[in-house]
């Protein structure tokens, strides 16, 4: 069993950045690709970023040039630095791991942005 706990969401000015953390624990042998997903109210969950244990990332074309991605596979922590946020990147945001065959989710963190 594998435990994701996240961190760092908050409100923001638009044009403002925040950082997320997620840090993973538990019975870990090896993870997988870990990333953010986020879902706005009356909205589908969707992806925002993913990163491979190997470093190899996958973004959102919405969030392209302003989000990073980024993981300590040691400490077993996925981050994502999200940098001229706007308006509509308000949403909760999830960390998701993948570890063997099963994929694991945290509880959210919320992000608001204000315009």
């Amino acid at each position: 069993q594998v435990q994701l706990v996240e961190s760092g969401g908050g409100l923001v000015q638009a044009g403002g950045s925040l950082r997320l953390s997620c840090a993973a624990s538990g019975r870990i042998f090896s993870l997988n690709a870990m990333g953010w997903y986020r879902q706005a109210p009356g909205k589908q969950r969707e992806l925002v970023a993913t990163i491979t244990s190997g470093g190899s990332t996958n973004y959102a074309d919405s969030v392209k040039g302003r989000f990073t991605i980024s993981r300590d596979n040691a400490e077993n922590t996925v981050s994502l630095q999200m940098n001229s946020l706007k308006p509509e990147d308000t949403a909760v945001y999830y960390c998701n791991a993948e570890h063997l065959i099963l994929r694991y989710w945290g509880q959210g963190t919320q992000v608001t942005v204000s315009s």
